[in-house]
């Protein structure tokens, strides 16, 4: 009998909807403020979180999956979403002299020590804004998140046991 990687898990049918609902409110909530979605790879070279995260960090020390390609490189499953977000836009041209608003989301993955309610395949909902000034874009992301967890309130999902209730 095969069972999963220790430490993964999987999200079964009875828990799926929960997840589609939380994503689909997210989105709505960040498209109408003006956030686009990017959609990053699983894989980026080692070194990108290494740069953006810190070389002397825990996660890139002791907690990211990798792997050498058949040239030799250092690959790492995305321990974390903002490194590649930056990769991404600054690879396509989208931060120079502009602003802009992106989110993401998607599994992550680290190779933490083993703990109740901690997994090392994770998924994360990332909110990123580059280009502003001042403190007018951090009170922006805190309003966007506090009436984001006001609209998909957990009691609410937690109370409601079937998918057409919340649709």
């Amino acid at each position: 009998m095969h069972q999963a990687v220790r430490r993964m898990r999987d999200v079964l049918p009875a828990d799926t909807w929960r997840w589609s609902h939380l994503e689909r409110k997210l989105f709505q909530r960040l498209t109408g403020a003006s956030y686009s979605e990017i959609r990053l790879p699983l894989m980026e070279f080692t070194e990108l979180f290494a740069r953006g995260v810190g070389e002397a960090t825990d996660i890139v020390e002791k907690e990211m999956y990798t792997l050498s390609d058949r040239d030799g490189m250092s690959i790492s499953l995305r321990p974390e979403g903002t490194a590649s977000c930056v990769r991404a836009l600054e690879e396509h041209g989208l931060l120079y002299n502009k602003t802009c608003r992106t989110f993401y989301s998607g599994p992550m993955f680290r190779y933490e020590k083993p703990q109740k309610g901690r997994y090392r395949q994770f998924y994360q909902m990332g909110v990123e804004a580059f280009g502003f000034e001042g403190p007018d874009i951090e009170a922006e992301l805190v309003l966007l998140i506090t009436k984001y967890f006001e609209a998909v309130s957990y009691t609410h999902l937690r109370a409601h046991e079937t998918r057409h209730d919340l649709v």
